[in-house]
């Protein structure tokens, strides 16, 4: 974990499956088209051609051929699965009232909410249509859940985020919702697809699902201690907009009385002053609870290489158990 990278793990898992991912592309592209609605390819070429890794339904294609599938219907699913990634970035900006994603101005800025809201809407759709076109009722089941989780994951956020009740279980929750469902379907429906033996479908899902909590335990605890020309974020972001992750919810759960009423003001109440953050990061050093995040994030990553043992020995078994190292290496 420790040696410099010259590829980055994602990048070796794209160049493996160029082709498909190719095949993917093209298909993502074909199926974001609108006869009667022009500003739906708009809307959708926007986020979908901003450069992102395509990390979800690269997941889809390493799973599938890691077990061995030999057919075509894996590209449908990680198609499927990049519609149900981009709707819920297009909800996301107008709920966050963000106005850069990706270094670029945000969908709802360029045009308005009700294009970003109803496009997203159209991306779920097509997904549905995806996915029924595999015939398979399992994998039916597996997205349709994971798209219900993520949407019950996003609303426990917005009703937890400032609450300081919230503690590292419903913390959890959230992320599983917001970020794991996603990884741990995209992984699934890959070795279902591929008719891979149940433990091997299992071991999948809990691949998935470690590997999706530590990267966004890694991405909340780079709010406070990462580079914000690396991240595109500046530090402190989340205290401003009085998110409760984890390296305050673990502070808030050592707090003093005194502590609590600041913790209170500022995240609660939104009454920030300036010090606030620099208090905080002192709050946070005192109970060190950045040193306790990033050792959870290491613990997801290593039950995400875990999980991998039960897998045929491949070279896209090693280049995940790379993705699971490469996630958390980030907070070196």
């Amino acid at each position: 974990m420790d040696q410099v990278m010259t590829r980055k793990p994602h990048e070796m898992l794209a160049a493996t499956l160029s082709q498909e991912l190719d095949a993917v592309n093209a298909l993502i592209r074909t199926r974001m088209a609108s006869k009667h609605a022009p500003r739906i390819p708009e809307v959708t070429a926007h986020l979908v051609e901003a450069g992102g890794k395509r990390l979800r339904p690269m997941l889809t294609l390493a799973a599938a051929r890691l077990c061995g599938y030999q057919g075509d219907q894996h590209l449908k699913l990680a198609a499927t699965v990049e519609f149900i990634h981009t709707a819920t970035l297009l909800h996301d900006d107008v709920v966050d009232e963000s106005s850069q994603r990706r270094g670029r101005p945000t969908a709802n800025l360029l045009w308005d909410n009700k294009s970003s809201v109803l496009v997203g809407d159209y991306l779920f759709s097509r997904s549905f249509q995806l996915m029924v076109e595999t015939g398979s009722m399992r994998v039916l089941d597996i997205l349709a859940n994971a798209s219900a989780t993520i949407a019950e994951g996003e609303v426990l956020q917005m009703t937890a985020a400032s609450n300081l009740k919230t503690d590292e279980d419903i913390y959890l929750q959230v992320v599983r919702g917001k970020t794991a469902a996603l990884f741990s379907a995209a992984t699934e429906v890959g070795g279902v697809i591929a008719g891979a033996s149940e433990d091997q479908v299992k071991a999948l899902f809990d691949y998935g699902d470690a590997l999706g909590i530590a990267f966004q335990i890694a991405d909340d605890l780079l709010d406070y201690q990462g580079d914000s020309k690396a991240t595109g974020k500046n530090v402190g972001d989340d205290f401003r907009e009085r998110k409760l992750t984890l390296p305050v919810i673990k502070a808030v759960a050592q707090a003093t009385d005194e502590e609590r009423v600041f913790w209170m003001r500022t995240i609660e109440k939104g009454k920030q002053e300036e010090g606030d953050l620099e208090q905080a990061l002192a709050l946070m050093a005192k109970y060190k609870t950045l040193e306790a995040t990033r050792a959870d994030a290491y613990g997801w990553a290593t039950k995400a290489r875990d999980a991998l043992q039960a897998l045929p020995d491949h070279e896209i078994r090693s280049m995940l158990s790379d993705l699971a190292d490469y996630v958390v290496s980030r907070l070196n």
